[in-house]
């Protein structure tokens, strides 16, 4: 099977290529440099250069490779480290999720391709009300935290082109909290920093509802997406969605870090702004249900509880840890 396949080299591209090739489908990568060209093509895959958000060259490179199957998973996630400057730090995110879905939708119909799979997100946009753990038919947020709005409005747009495309197979794959190599929880990445340095408390009494899933579990996911799945929205989670006050201390322990502090939501409000409060005391977590059922995919790190102590890219045991 031809797969074209966008954001080759982010996080979940890098781990989605080699499980593509192994199944012996042909794939072509859209990366934005030569260098990046030789990095796709090292792995034994097709790469095409063109710019995301040019849609001429877009639509021509698609055209050119002539698939059956389009993936789409671009971001410009590098450098988000703030929850109150969310939407100024999504800002290009925004733009390939909106502008660059509707470019390769319209290109997916001029060459007859039979399906279109695109990132989305389940990490935060659930209305924060109701039960803690939300399915694809519970509603997004009516009122987000003012950072956050056009973020979301992004995952609505996206998720609307979705629902709306019916002469062909549609699915946008809601992954959960990404952790594992390459993502900012990692044993090199950003949020691990941060809290080795104890610098993300556990806000008021931590009820936030994350859900998490690995890298590599996401790219499977999308791997049985290709061929599985009618068209609608799937959340891809673990099984085990959980409270801020129950996950972020025991990350803490596999990292051998300190425990987080502990600090009241109205001086966390002054610290990381409204959005990040939600984030610590209020968002929801995700049923992975339908993405079970449907695509036939099991996660390989069924809960975060043992993910982050194998699946961080380093070996790490904590005595007396409980999996």
């Amino acid at each position: 099977m031809r797969i074209f396949v966008a954001g080759s080299t982010g996080a979940i591209g890098k781990t989605l290529l080699p499980l593509l090739l192994e199944k012996g489908h042909e794939l072509i990568g859209l990366v934005r440099t030569p260098r990046k060209a030789r990095e796709v093509e090292s792995l034994g895959a097709k790469a095409v250069v063109a710019d995301a958000l040019d849609r001429h060259a877009l639509t021509a490179a698609i055209r050119k490779a002539e698939p059956e199957v389009i993936v789409h998973q671009l971001t410009a996630l590098t450098g988000v480290t703030s929850f109150r400057k969310l939407d100024e730090q999504f800002a290009l995110t925004n733009r390939l999720r909106t502008e660059s879905t509707v470019t390769m939708l319209r290109a997916a119909r001029l060459v007859h391709a039979r399906r279109f799979i695109v990132q989305s997100f389940c990490g935060w946009p659930f209305a924060r009300q109701g039960g803690p753990i939300k399915t694809e038919e519970d509603p997004l947020d009516p009122t987000p935290p003012a950072a956050f709005r056009k973020t979301l409005q992004a995952i609505r747009d996206l998720e609307e082109a979705v629902r709306a495309t019916t002469d062909l197979q549609a699915l946008a794959l809601r992954y959960g909290f990404l952790y594992g190599p390459r993502t900012s929880i990692a044993k090199d990445g950003h949020v691990v920093e941060l809290l080795r340095k104890r610098r993300i408390p556990i806000v008021g009494g931590g009820a936030g509802v994350w859900s998490f899933i690995h890298i590599q579990d996401a790219a499977h996911a999308t791997v049985a997406a290709v061929s599985r799945g009618a068209r609608g929205i799937y959340n891809v989670v673990d099984d085990e969605p959980a409270p801020v006050s129950t996950w972020l201390p025991l990350l803490a322990e596999v990292l051998g870090a300190k425990p987080p502090r502990k600090v009241p939501v109205w001086l966390a409000k002054l610290l990381i702004g409204d959005g990040g409060v939600s984030m610590m005391t209020q968002i929801r977590g995700a049923s992975n249900a339908k993405a079970k059922r449907e695509l036939g995919w099991q996660p390989m790190y069924a809960s975060w509880r043992r993910g982050f102590v194998e699946g961080l890219g380093q070996a790490m045991a904590v005595r007396g840890l409980q999996l």
